[in-house]
């Protein structure tokens, strides 16, 4: 096997990753080659030049479901989303691979305490607005948790240590985020050990490809799941398998919908939704002309309203249909420690290296249809990004205390 990766990485130039094999013992080598063979190197290829997108124009009204609309038609929604729960037809994804480093805390994001006078976990936060659905539908809702390979270990350990915060576990299933190597300024890929290359999560868009290569395809199938729920961990609000959401995308015939807020601000930092050559897409900020962000209706509502907050419900017909479809690759230049020639560890203070992830919101512009369905920011809308400032612990405190939870 040696002789067959060394040819392909001479043709890759790089070679560089066998440097220490000879010091290696006889499980490190075939290691190392198991890993180099499994690698995707199509990072190799990504240049950093931006995506060429089409035309962008903003939602349709038939697209979107304000506030008022949702309230109009309730009982019509929550009707049809019960239903598919209580018939086991829908499944929550929580993503959940990242670390909390941005708070200052070094373990799962999911289990900081966001608490004040009592513990309060992110996860138990979430899993808490779960167990409402579940109490209004009568019925567990599968809950499949994607972990990545650094804090795996610690979220299974720390959900069981809590009894799972009153879920039931046989309705829970981990999977573990697949990886992508690293690549330095030089567009060689590194080693963080002299017997493992330097890889990293893939980022959130990856997450039904990991999903089917874990083998969990076969409990959707088993259970008959046609709609999944996939939402971020950040979010302390986030309402997942909300059965009125559910049942208005079922309602609308569209193939995925998200969950939007009304902007703040036009000029607030967030993916819009909007139509890309006439098909759903999301717009990030910075991509938005000045004359796009101050553009209004003939209501005065701005024409690029609609921010998304990471909850999306796909069905998995249209998942199957793009699993082989190649999503992007985006670029973020890190800090990533490494090996050096001579084998000595370096940690850099300044980014050296580019991590490569695939985004959920691409996902969206291979759905051929995607209702926008408005939720009040307040009442949904808790980000825990930072440890200060914008999305931050304290803005989630005050809007878990506005929302009635006692911290």
């Amino acid at each position: 096997m040696k002789k067959e990766i060394t040819e392909k990485l001479t043709g890759l130039e790089q070679t560089h990753l066998l440097r220490h094999y000879e010091e290696l013992s006889a499980d490190e080598q075939k290691k190392l080659l198991g890993q180099i063979d499994d690698l995707d190197f199509s990072v190799l290829d990504e240049t950093g030049a931006e995506e060429e997108r089409g035309c962008i124009t903003p939602m349709r009204p038939e697209d979107v479901k304000t506030v008022a609309d949702i309230e109009n038609n309730r009982e019509k929604y929550l009707a049809a989303g019960l239903d598919a729960i209580k018939k086991g037809r829908v499944g929550c994804v929580l993503l959940a691979g990242g670390q909390g480093s941005r708070l200052g805390f070094d373990k799962p994001k999911g289990m900081f305490n966001i608490g004040v006078s009592r513990e309060l976990y992110i996860f138990e936060c979430l899993i808490n607005n779960l167990l409402d659905v579940v109490k209004e539908a009568g019925v567990f809702v599968p809950l499949f948790i994607m972990t990545s390979a650094d804090n795996d270990r610690d979220t299974r350990e720390f959900l069981a240590e809590h009894n799972y915060f009153g879920y039931d576990a046989d309705h829970i299933s981990f999977f573990i985020q697949e990886q992508l190597p690293t690549v330095d300024t030089e567009g060689k890929l590194m080693l963080s050990d002299k017997g493992v290359v330097s890889t990293a999560p893939n980022g959130n868009g990856g997450w039904y490809a990991s999903m089917i290569r874990s083998g969990i395809s076969e409990t959707l199938e088993k259970r008959g799941i046609e709609w999944l729920n996939v939402f971020a961990v950040d979010n302390v609000l986030q309402r997942m398998a909300d059965p009125c959401f559910i049942g208005a995308v079922i309602e609308s015939g569209k193939q995925s919908g998200a969950k939007v807020v009304a902007k703040a601000a036009p000029e607030e930092r967030v993916g819009v939704m909007c139509l890309e050559d006439g098909r759903p897409s999301i717009v990030e900020y910075y991509e938005m002309t000045d004359d796009m962000i101050k553009s209004r209706d003939e209501n005065g509502v701005l024409s690029y309203n609609w921010g998304v907050i990471l909850n999306y419900v796909f069905h998995v017909n249209r998942l199957n249909d793009i699993i082989d479809m190649r999503l992007p690759l985006h670029r973020a230049f890190k800090k990533i420690k490494h090996i050096d020639e001579n084998g000595s560890v370096v940690c850099p203070e300044e980014p050296n290296a580019y991590k490569f992830e695939t985004l959920v919101l691409d996902m969206v512009k291979l759905q051929h249809s995607c209702l926008a369905y408005e939720v009040d920011r307040k009442k949904e809308f808790a980000p825990v990004k930072n440890k200060e400032g914008v999305d931050s612990v304290d803005t989630a405190r005050e809007l878990l205390k506005y929302n009635g939870v006692i911290i």
